[in-house]
């Protein structure tokens, strides 16, 4: 398995409701129309809470801006992963995800990292 994490932060001057309706009414379709092409297995959208406690949590550590949500994508190889990316139908549907992405997406203050299946659980 093959976990994609993307810390998604707003563009300047939309709100964070706006955003995460943008995300989950018109980029979460979009992602599922594209599905099978990417041979994606799941994808989940975690939307930031407007919670006191969030601000909280995070000046009490000293941490940067809260992003306002993470998008959870897997594969079910890293071979899969390649094998969509590879396909004239995969690039054309990423570029289509991408181009939709700058649309509500600050790109560049918005990081994101491949998990391999190294979860390493402690508790629980």
């Amino acid at each position: 398995m093959v976990t994609l994490f993307f810390c998604a932060r707003r563009l300047p001057g939309l709100t964070r409701e706006e955003f995460q309706r943008y995300w989950r009414e018109r980029h979460g379709p979009l992602v599922k129309r594209h599905a099978a092409v990417l041979r994606i297995r799941r994808y989940v959208q975690h939307h930031t809470a407007l919670d006191p406690a969030n601000d909280a949590l995070r000046a009490s550590r000293g941490g940067p801006e809260a992003f306002d949500g993470i998008a959870e994508l897997q594969w079910d190889s890293e071979a899969e992963l390649a094998a969509a990316l590879q396909s004239a139908e995969g690039r054309a549907a990423s570029l289509a995800l991408l181009e939709d992405e700058k649309r509500f997406i600050d790109l560049a203050n918005s990081p994101l990292h491949f998990e391999a299946d190294a979860n390493v659980v402690i508790a629980g």
